[in-house]
């Protein structure tokens, strides 16, 4: 089972250990704002309004990281990355950590959690050439 990392222990693994936090949320919510240096494989995207499944998700994380990569998911507020990393550990992957309370806030093991957003870590926004879910398709 991945473990489960707080938005500063994340922070931390990506500094001093070479993780690459893989944000999972849709287009729009990368855009808006992400942590510094998140690549976006989007689990769901939108589509006439409703969020569909990623066809493309394993597709397009595995064309670009090997299953030995050091990997944070986080999403929202934890359920799309929790799915997330249960589908990579079950390709595999055994490298990877569970950012529970991603961007906005969620439930961590001691209860509700602020998220990246809200603790003052390096944010980004727009869609960075190499990070973008457009240039990581294939």
């Amino acid at each position: 089972m991945a473990k489960q990392v707080s938005p500063h222990e994340a922070y931390d693994l990506m500094q001093k250990s070479g993780y690459t936090y893989v944000d999972v949320r849709s287009v729009e919510e990368f855009e808006a704002g992400h942590p510094q240096g998140a690549v976006n494989i989007p689990l769901m995207l939108r589509q006439a309004g409703q969020m569909v499944p990623n066809p493309k998700f394993f597709d397009a994380l595995s064309g670009k990281f090997s299953p030995e990569a050091p990997l944070i998911l986080g999403c929202q507020a934890g359920g799309r990355s929790a799915r997330a990393v249960q589908m990579l550990e079950q390709a595999g992957y055994r490298n990877v950590a569970d950012s529970f309370a991603g961007w906005g806030g969620g439930q961590g093991p001691t209860g509700i959690q602020p998220g990246w957003h809200a603790t003052g870590l390096p944010v980004d926004r727009g869609q960075p050439a190499e990070r973008s879910w457009a240039s990581l398709q294939g």
